[in-house]
């Protein structure tokens, strides 16, 4: 297994990783990334924004297991927003979020000061996760969030 950059080719495969990874939590609902209008389009979105890049894990035959983002967060240049975070089945287990979560906090790190996410109190493990990297848990969304159905949202101060 490796991590590089999204790159055109690893789009549909990251639409379909992230659309099972919420139809299986009963999260394909308005609101969510499910209907994010670049979901297909993840390596053109992210190359157009400043600050901002998609990784995907690649296994050893090529098949993209999983992925991260990293992009700004409103109109605040100090705060990025940990985006799209998920793992095919098969990949999930065996710590290989860690590896994703390690790359984007380090570019994250180097551009700004706080690191945002939005997610649901359903999903356990990545709240776990999330805890593990010393995200703190605030009381609600910080505003100009676009996944106004998350109801968990955490803020990491990047050193």
């Amino acid at each position: 297994m490796h991590i590089r950059e999204i790159e055109e080719q690893d789009n549909r495969a990251m639409e379909q990783i992230i659309k099972r990874s919420l139809e299986s939590f009963g999260l394909n609902m308005p609101g969510t990334a499910y209907f994010d209008p670049q979901l297909g389009s993840l390596a053109q979105y992210y190359e157009r924004i400043p600050l901002a890049k998609y990784w995907v894990l690649v296994t050893d035959q090529g098949e993209v297991t999983g992925g991260v983002g990293i992009g700004p967060f409103g109109q605040n240049p100090e705060i990025c927003e940990l985006q799209k975070l998920y793992l095919s089945p098969q990949a999930q287990g065996k710590g290989l979020s860690k590896q994703l979560m390690n790359v984007a906090l380090d570019f994250a790190a180097a551009h700004y000061r706080y690191c945002y996410l939005e997610t649901f109190d359903k999903l356990e493990a990545a709240n776990a996760l999330y805890v593990k990297y010393d995200f703190r848990p605030l009381e609600q969304g910080l505003e100009e969030s676009e996944h106004n159905a998350c109801d968990a949202w955490y803020i990491k101060e990047l050193t």
